[in-house]
């Protein structure tokens, strides 16, 4: 009967231990394991990301007038006799008129 209850003693405390220690008990796993889950969701959300794009650049390969206007506006040029018309750019005050 001493042998049993030594036994369990043992085994709470083991399990105390491992529950209470910092680098390998069960804090350090609860923590590993969110950290999993946040990786787990970034990548979920850059393969959406990278489905978007491939959807975008095969748009682009098949269009030849969206590709030109994406071009056209990544360079924010414009064809002759049309006007620039810049709205709300980052960087520079909304109250500024040049």
């Amino acid at each position: 009967m001493k042998a049993f209850l030594w036994l369990g003693l043992v085994l709470l405390l083991g399990l105390a231990r491992a529950g209470l220690d910092a680098d390998s008990g069960v804090r350090h796993w609860l923590y590993l394991r969110a950290e999993l889950e946040q990786a787990r969701s970034r990548i979920a959300s850059l393969d959406a990301e990278v489905a978007a794009l491939r959807e975008q650049a095969g748009q682009l390969e098949g269009d030849d007038y969206a590709l030109e206007r994406a071009i056209r506006e990544e360079l924010e040029l414009v064809r002759p006799g049309q006007t620039l018309l810049r709205l709300g750019r980052r960087g520079v005050p909304s109250d500024w008129i040049p």
